[in-house]
């Protein structure tokens, strides 16, 4: 079984305890739905917010889904010029016997933008597009 990291980004409105833990939720589960993983396949998954999100990391909204015995780590992202507002990023890491290939990251609502490469044109809130060969 090989590790692979999957990668995923969302953005929220606003700044509301709700709306971060349902973001972060969402993100997860979409990661693992689109890769046909469950939770006993995560290793562990990084968080980053921009700066302008704080009133509570996105690791709540996560263990309020259950998932407790998955290490999570939630730093602040890389402030830059231009970059996008209000976004929450992840990186997971996860056992599978899929290719590196077949791996497929999850970018929705306003982070589409981010990678615009791996998203699907006609998929609603934005969602990865299948790069399997």
């Amino acid at each position: 079984m090989a590790v692979r990291a999957l990668r995923g980004a969302t953005t929220v409105d606003n700044d509301d305890v709700d709306e971060v833990k349902k973001r972060a939720g969402e993100l997860l589960e979409g990661l693992l739905e689109r890769n046909d993983l469950g939770a006993d396949d995560l290793i562990s998954i990084f968080f980053t917010t921009t700066s302008d999100i704080s009133s509570v990391a996105p690791a709540a909204g996560i263990r309020a889904l259950g998932y407790t015995d998955v290490p999570l780590l939630c730093v602040g992202e890389m402030p830059t010029d231009g970059g996008l507002a209000r976004c929450i990023r992840l990186m997971a890491h996860v056992e599978t016997d899929r290719p590196r290939s077949a791996m497929r990251h999850v970018f929705l609502r306003g982070a589409v933008v981010l990678r615009p490469d791996l998203v699907d044109e006609d998929s609603p809130g934005g969602q990865s597009k299948d790069t399997t060969p």
